[in-house]
């Protein structure tokens, strides 16, 4: 199935190579999961758009009319990922911000992809990357368009029995996977890492912490996450992942990731094949 895609509303229209989302990766994004046309996730995905856009000084578009075009370019499929792309819009050559923005919206939907029974039963195997995130607290948490710390990662291995990369910044403590959010229960408690530094607040994360009111939000070394009884990714587009396997270091999934991935269930999100 093609790609069906809105550039500020219209079909067919093109994005100018003096937009500053492709010259500068001025502007973030969203990508929302959509089942049977309900995005469950919906109001986490504006909660962290409008935030993003205060903390870029970007004019936040409205959710009513984002909820319109998610509607009309995911119309038909009954499993699909939409991605919502905001960026401040053409500008003057240089940094400086234009005097008046007007900002782009993309709106585009893509098949979902399929989704692995046996990782989400048994577990995925994750690798710990060599590079090291870089703290930048005023970017922190957001997901804005400069993903090039992520694509980095990602080349450092083509080996398909690894299906993701841990991340983790220069102090090594443990932030998140590549396109993930990390949970582990650790003496009995969920824990999850601080990303006031860097890394991406995910939107799963979000739902995660909402409905586990007495998980922690701390640093978490490496050695830490190694010794818990579970560790768990977050994703919006695949959900709740058990990790199988940090290097070497085995897991089992437990009783708190099967109980979250029944809430995930319940959201309207299979785990399974779509």
């Amino acid at each position: 199935m093609a790609v069906r895609e809105l550039i500020n509303g219209q079909a067919g229209a093109t994005l100018s190579s003096r937009d500053r989302g492709l010259l500068y990766g001025d502007g973030l994004f969203e990508t929302v999961r959509v089942v049977g046309g309900v995005a469950p996730l919906w109001p986490h995905h504006m909660a962290r758009l409008a935030e993003g856009c205060a903390r870029l000084g970007l004019p936040a578009p409205d959710p009513r009319l984002l909820a319109t075009e998610l509607q009309a370019v995911a119309s038909g499929m009954e499993a699909a990922v939409v991605r919502i792309t905001v960026t401040r819009g053409e500008g003057a050559r240089g940094y400086a911000p234009p005097a008046i923005q007007q900002p782009t919206r993309i709106v585009a939907a893509f098949p979902m992809p399929p989704l692995d029974a046996r990782a989400a039963s048994e577990g995925i195997r994750v690798r710990v990357c060599a590079l090291r995130l870089a703290e930048q607290p005023r970017l922190a948490g957001l997901k804005h368009l400069n993903r090039l710390e992520q694509v980095l990662a990602r080349a450092e291995w083509n080996d398909p029995a690894i299906a993701e990369g841990l991340l983790l910044d220069g102090a090594g403590r443990v932030i998140c996977a590549t396109m993930a959010n990390v949970f582990a229960v650790i003496d009995g408690a969920l824990v999850t890492p601080a990303l006031e530094r860097c890394g991406v607040a995910g939107v799963a994360r979000a739902e995660v912490l909402a409905t586990q009111v007495r998980a922690q939000v701390r640093d978490l070394r490496l050695d830490e996450l190694l010794d818990a009884s579970e560790v768990f990714l977050t994703s919006s587009v695949r959900g709740i992942l058990p990790v199988q396997a940090v290097g070497d270091k085995v897991f089992a999934p437990g009783p708190v990731t099967r109980a979250l991935q029944q809430h995930w269930r319940d959201l309207g999100f299979p785990l399974e094949q779509a």
